[in-house]
């Protein structure tokens, strides 16, 4: 709940993509996973998250989508343009904001997540 709570107050209270509003839509998504952190500061670190809807919470934590280093989204090859479609996943998609901790860890999860 703390790292949610701060993931909340960081990205507005909003996804991070597309600034839907309604909490009960809203997952905190760790973009350096829990279990690859080394320490619980940067498990608990918001630059450590998005504030993703559930169907980009589960894309991401799955590699399917990831972001470039200006907050762009990256889709997988395996994800099919229908399940694109369907899931309401865009190649205009990008994150509302960007800073240099947020990129370093994208560059992680697109090192060793994303299947590009």
């Amino acid at each position: 709940n703390v790292f949610r709570s701060a993931l909340m107050d960081y990205w507005e209270k909003s996804c991070a993509v597309t600034a839907v509003k309604n909490p009960t839509l809203l997952r905190a998504s760790h973009i350096v996973p829990w279990a690859a952190c080394e320490t619980d500061e940067e498990r608990l670190n918001v630059h450590n998250g998005l504030l993703l809807v559930a169907t980009l919470d589960a894309a991401f934590d799955a590699g399917l989508i990831t972001f470039d280093d200006d907050g762009r989204i990256l889709i997988s090859e395996k994800l099919t343009e229908e399940d694109q479609f369907s899931s309401g996943i865009s190649k205009h998609m990008h994150l509302s904001r960007m800073n240099d901790e947020v990129r370093k860890r994208l560059a992680w999860h697109r090192a060793h997540l994303f299947e590009g």
